[in-house]
């Protein structure tokens, strides 16, 4: 994939994973877009630990779901790391 579609994906994966966390989220749409990237490498990290490839393709959900999970845990990681009592 591209440098784009991984910029694409991690934006829009780091908007739904701060939707789907509860509480204030700090930042806006620059920081959203550095916890989506940093997710979706985080998400391709975990999936090649459990042996699964997450960078298939742009439209391949294997890739969406690990970008997904990967944006969640770097979200909760921010989040306990800065202190943000939400």
């Amino acid at each position: 994939m591209s440098f784009i579609a991984w910029i694409l994906i991690g934006l829009i994966m780091g908007a739904i994973a701060r939707a789907v966390l509860p509480g204030r989220a700090d930042g806006g749409w620059v920081v959203t877009l550095v916890v989506g990237v940093i997710g979706a490498i985080v998400g391709g990290w975990i999936a090649s630990m459990v042996g699964s490839s997450s960078n298939n393709g742009f439209f391949d959900l294997k890739t969406w779901i690990f970008a997904f999970l990967g944006s969640l845990v770097v979200l909760f990681v921010w989040g306990a790391v800065s202190g943000n009592k939400k």
